[in-house]
């Protein structure tokens, strides 16, 4: 093969793997408007894609979109800052104490086996609907998956790195950030992108129950008000941030496996 054929070879296998991703949505799309156009189903109960889109333009018109988008973020970042931070440094406290870990491994996987969405009665009867809970909903989302990846992954470390920090008497500041951590990066990284599509998902949930802001509760609005076409954005806006967050990982994974090999 050529120099000059091989960019093109590139280029189609680019094309015909974009391709293959939007081709099931471009049919769902197309099958969601033949049946609504059907008369089936009244237009109350399943909106046409042209009155979602138009709907769309009109919150997005208004700034509703954006200000419900924006809280639902910000309580997303800072849930996933504490439990990802928290249960990576519980995950490796863990993987390298087996004193802690004997201790406190049966309750952690007791919890952790329970939905996120089980938790959210208690945690309003505890600390009402304000932000407190959200958070903390977010934050039990991400918090296991994160340490269960780090525990994981400091017990599949070669025995050498221990033996090499031992020898030369390294503290433990110097073994979490300079051996640990970037030995362990790319499995904590994988904990990290299921985390993040939990939490995304557990804290729309817990919007729709109890908010007063945040793209669950446009949704559950739009519900009560029989705004079935804003309720349809809300799930669409859901699932196209969800998909770009994993996506973002996902790149950021490969990055790291060529770096690894590299």
């Amino acid at each position: 093969m050529s120099r000059a054929a091989a960019p093109c070879t590139r280029w189609a296998a680019l094309a015909r793997d974009r391709l293959g991703a939007f081709l099931p949505v471009g049919l769902l799309v197309a099958v969601w408007w033949y049946v609504s156009g059907t008369g089936l189903y009244p237009p109350q109960l399943l909106v046409p894609p042209q009155d979602v889109y138009a709907a769309l333009l009109d919150i997005i018109g208004t700034g509703e979109l954006q200000e419900h988008l924006s809280v639902s973020l910000h309580r997303l970042a800072f849930g996933m800052l504490v439990g990802c931070g928290s249960g990576l440094l519980f995950g490796v406290a863990m993987g390298l104490s087996r004193t802690f870990e004997a201790f406190t491994s049966p309750m952690f996987n007791v919890i952790r086996q329970v939905p996120s969405i089980a938790l959210i009665p208690i945690l309003i009867l505890v600390f009402g609907i304000g932000e407190t809970f959200k958070i903390l909903i977010v934050t039990k989302a991400a918090f296991f998956p994160v340490g269960l990846a780090a525990f994981t992954a400091v017990q599949g470390l070669s025995k050498s790195y221990f033996d090499v920090a031992h020898i030369y008497q390294l503290p433990r500041r110097t073994l979490f950030f300079s051996i640990v951590l970037p030995a362990t990066f790319p499995p904590i990284l994988t904990g990290v992108r299921i985390a993040l599509g939990r939490a995304w998902g557990t804290l729309v949930a817990a919007e729709l129950i109890a908010a007063e802001s945040g793209i669950g509760q446009m949704m559950e609005l739009g519900r009560q008000m029989f705004r079935i076409d804003v309720v349809m954005v809300g799930v669409v806006i859901t699932g196209l941030i969800g998909f770009t967050l994993d996506r973002s990982l996902k790149l950021l994974e490969r990055r790291l496996a060529r770096w690894q090999a590299a």
